[in-house]
């Protein structure tokens, strides 16, 4: 296999006291917290949010799918490598993995809270528990930090504080509280962005507006037909392919061509005829569908602005060369239910046979090195 292998989009467990160690005072009694659930196991409970957030769903990497519900585990119980950074490195050396950049698990929900102020007071609890986190192995374990979009200043300042917590890049949460992302109101915010050198993330799971929407799952609802739970697994993508097209139609790209925007664990199998639609969207109805005037093509800024990661995606492979394979990130997804940990080398192996050992570098390794501006010694 070419080179160190680097996983784009990893998460962490968050322990039970991560957010109450750090958060603002205000909010320590709303912190969120972990209870024992008898049907769920431990759960992640967060104020104002109404779904629980199972935590073995979050840690469910390599078990057989049929048996992630078998019985209710308590957070001791669960694998120390989702919080432990001694213990995740034995994972990764399992997996044949030398580095990965995290997200959060619970985290993620909180991308969705509708109190921008307690989202806000979470994402910095949240900063420096995942700033020490990394601290201990900075080379293999790369740190993503949140920001809570409250308002441009506001997510200025959280973007500076984030790159002194030595963190390489930003998750963003599906909506801004103002507005949305193409508003020019944003543009200090991005020029921020490009100036600190910070990445900016949305992952698939924040893209839904109601975190309390009237469905069992994490993953919203499509409201179509009798199995709309797994429907609502399906339409995952849909949120990141949303924000992309708002990014590219809005000229966010076009006011800020160094910006550099990650897709995560969306897939990107759908990138090439999406590219081509939008394409033709613009060619064929900008003059009756009112749009920002592009200097270039959608599917330019699309190839030189969006990095997308995946990790089990054949289809991806099979078209990488419709792609821009410079932007293209596999990841494992670990300690997720979806990983392909531990056997993510036999995945690898077996997927892109068909590709040249420079195209595999630069999907395994050189192109998170390019993104996240990180040393090529790593």
């Amino acid at each position: 296999m070419p080179g160190s292998i680097f996983s784009a989009d990893s998460h962490v467990l968050e322990p039970p006291d991560c957010y109450l160690r750090a958060i603002d005072r205000r909010y320590r009694d709303r912190a969120p917290h972990v209870i024992h659930d008898q049907r769920l196991g431990d759960i992640f409970v967060i104020w104002g949010i109404d779904k629980p957030v199972p935590l073995a769903l979050f840690s469910a990497a390599g078990v057989e799918p049929s048996k992630v519900s078998e019985k209710p585990p308590r957070f001791e119980e669960l694998p120390r490598a989702g919080w432990d950074p001694e213990a995740r490195l034995a994972a990764q050396d399992r997996d044949g993995v030398a580095a990965e950049v995290l997200y959060p698990s619970a985290g993620m929900l909180l991308c969705k809270h509708p109190d921008a102020d307690y989202r806000q007071a979470c994402f910095k609890a949240y900063n420096r528990w995942i700033a020490e986190y990394c601290a201990r192995h900075p080379g293999r374990l790369i740190g993503v930090g949140n920001v809570s979009m409250r308002s441009a200043e506001d997510s200025i300042a959280e973007a500076r504080e984030i790159k002194q917590l030595g963190l390489k890049g930003i998750m963003l949460p599906g909506y801004p509280v103002q507005e949305d992302y193409d508003s020019r109101q944003y543009d200090s915010f991005w020029e921020a962005c490009v100036e600190l050198e910070l990445p900016v993330t949305f992952h698939h799971l924040p893209g839904s507006r109601n975190p309390n929407e009237k469905t069992d799952t994490i993953y919203g609802n499509s409201n179509r037909g009798v199995n709309s739970k797994l429907n609502s697994w399906m339409n995952l993508v849909r949120g990141n392919q949303d924000l992309i097209a708002m990014f590219i139609f809005g000229g966010v790209f076009e006011r800020h061509p160094k910006l550099k925007l990650i897709c995560a664990e969306a897939d990107a199998g759908w990138a090439p005829h999406f590219m081509y639609r939008m394409d033709y969207a613009y060619k064929h109805h900008r003059h009756h569908i009112q749009t920002e005037v592009l200097s270039k093509a959608p599917s330019d800024y699309f190839r030189e602005n969006v990095y997308v990661t995946f990790q089990d995606d054949l289809v991806a492979l099979q078209l990488a060369r419709m792609c821009n394979i410079e932007h293209l990130m596999w990841a494992n997804d670990y300690p997720h239910f979806d990983s392909t940990w531990p056997r993510s080398q036999d995945v690898i192996r077996e997927q892109m046979a068909h590709l040249s050992e420079k195209e595999k570098s630069l999907i395994l390794h050189d192109n998170l090195i390019e993104c996240y501006g990180l040393s090529k010694s790593l």
